[in-house]
């Protein structure tokens, strides 16, 4: 753990689609501070009053910002969860940010079954996941690694199918793909550096259930 007082509880957040939900959710409890931005220019921002530090960091980097106890707690898709496989605790189910991953082809390459594209190439940027989920169906792929456009992908050529997040699925019939087989959903989840969960328990479990309560009124 490198978070050295004990005094402030850490918190992050993730840059993209759920900063605002989870940094309106936190607000709800009072844990919020002047200029707490997606894009803010500072690296970390505090409230003095309250002993809360907040750090903005990218999606994927944020498990192991927590893992490491560079943060305390954080709010991350549990899509990312379990594809970077770190650490840490999970405390709270968030019930926002919904989305499916899922394994989609272009349209006029569509087969009956999912075995029928055994041992062809997938584009994603979930590749542990993806893996994961091919081995399970007993098919062996060639997993590629990407980053951004995966839609591209089977396109030009670069792999017959892929694995990525779907939301409303426009941007896949937008570029003549079709969904054939969901890997897994995910939700936005609260985490927790495990050896910060013990030393901070009182104020952890008072947001944990502070949490709670904003999720189930929702409900």
């Amino acid at each position: 753990m490198t978070n050295g007082d004990i005094s402030y509880l850490t918190i992050a957040l993730p840059k993209g689609k759920l900063f605002d939900p989870a940094a309106t959710m936190l607000k709800e409890l009072g844990l919020t501070c002047e200029n707490l931005q997606e894009n803010s220019r500072k690296l970390v921002l505090v409230n003095e009053t309250e002993k809360i530090k907040f750090i903005i960091v990218k999606t994927a980097d944020l498990p192991t910002y927590v893992e490491y106890g560079a943060a305390d707690i954080g709010i991350i898709g549990k899509d990312v969860l379990v594809e970077e496989a770190k650490d840490v605790y999970e405390l709270l189910d968030l019930k926002f940010g919904f989305c499916r991953l899922m394994v989609a082809v272009p349209a006029d390459r569509q087969r009956e079954n999912l075995s029928d594209y055994a041992n062809q190439r997938v584009a994603t940027k979930f590749t542990r996941t993806t893996d994961s989920y091919f081995r399970q169906q007993g098919m062996q792929m060639e997993i590629i690694k990407l980053n951004g456009s995966i839609e591209l992908a089977p396109i030009v050529g670069l792999s017959e199918l892929i694995v990525d997040l779907v939301e409303t699925g426009r941007t896949l019939k937008e570029n003549n793909l079709v969904e054939i087989a969901q890997v897994s959903t995910a939700t936005a989840r609260l985490i927790a550096n495990r050896v910060s969960f013990k030393m901070k328990l009182g104020r952890i479990t008072e947001i944990v259930e502070g949490l709670r309560r904003i999720v189930e009124s929702r409900e």
